[in-house]
């Protein structure tokens, strides 16, 4: 599975175009890691630069692509709102926008950065995106990782 780099307006315009604006889409799964970690001898590494990586798996009700991941790096700030309480998470229209040396994905079609009612959609901001095809991954099956029961 290829990765496809978003640098500018024409990466996302294709890309948005491609996935279908994600009408119809769901956010199956999200994965969030750093670079920092504790060793064996407990000793900590702590990077100083923006060390924060989120993977975002998609799936939605068409072909061609029916399923990608989006791959942030350097990420500078992260919202997930999940829907409440007898409300479904389909996501009807998304924004993917470049501004100011980020690229920002929200869950709303014309979604702003500079306008915004906070609690009310997820949006992720990074200084890098990738995206690829991940079609084979439909499905309830975790791709990120599985809870077993005896975790629970």
């Amino acid at each position: 599975m290829t990765w496809n780099e978003i640098n500018n307006k024409k990466d996302i315009d294709v890309f948005m175009e491609t996935f279908g604006g994600f009408h119809d889409s769901c956010l199956k799964e999200l994965h969030m890691s750093t670079d920092s970690f504790v060793g064996d001898e407990l000793g900590m590494a702590v990077p100083l630069g923006l060390d924060t990586k989120v993977r975002i798996l998609f799936q939605k009700q068409s072909r061609n692509p029916s399923a990608i991941e989006l791959y942030f790096e350097e990420v500078t700030e992260m919202h997930i709102h999940p829907r409440g309480e007898n409300q479904d998470s389909i996501i009807y229209d998304a924004t993917l926008i470049q501004r100011d040396g980020l690229f920002y994905w929200a869950d709303e079609y014309g979604w702003d950065p500079d306008n915004y009612t906070v609690g009310r959609n997820s949006w992720i901001a990074a200084k890098k995106v990738k995206w690829r095809d991940v079609s084979s991954w439909m499905g309830q099956t975790n791709r990120y990782g599985v809870i077993s029961e005896d975790e629970t």
